[in-house]
């Protein structure tokens, strides 16, 4: 360790230029660009279309909760949404349980 800080040292008295110190931060921002791009931007728009999705639905949609149950709103309150399954059961669930549209789901899955 003392090797290290002497040879820096020796480097600098030789008349070696020294690094400016905002140099060593562009790895660090250029880190922080790539992951903004990749992975942060991309989760907030997915988080913005899903919350758009939520405050458009309606009564008559059928749409799917995150859990996997499918069912068509027949309610709306202000956090919960009322679902009628299959058999005429209702079931209520939180909003934003609602993973999206049944419909939209069923045209992916014959592609």
């Amino acid at each position: 360790m003392f090797d290290l800080l002497i040879s820096s040292a020796h480097a600098q008295a030789n008349g070696a230029p020294a690094q400016s110190p905002f140099i060593s931060f562009i790895p660090f921002v250029l880190i922080f660009l790539v992951m903004y791009f990749l992975m942060i931007r991309p989760q907030k728009k997915r988080m913005q279309e899903e919350q758009n999705f939520i405050n458009k639905l309606a009564h008559g949609d059928e749409v799917y909760t995150k859990s996997g149950i499918l069912g068509k709103v027949t309610g709306i309150a202000d956090k919960v949404v009322t679902l009628e399954l299959d058999g005429g059961a209702k079931m209520k669930v939180l909003k934003s349980h609602i993973g999206g549209s049944a419909a939209a789901l069923f045209t992916e899955a014959k592609k």
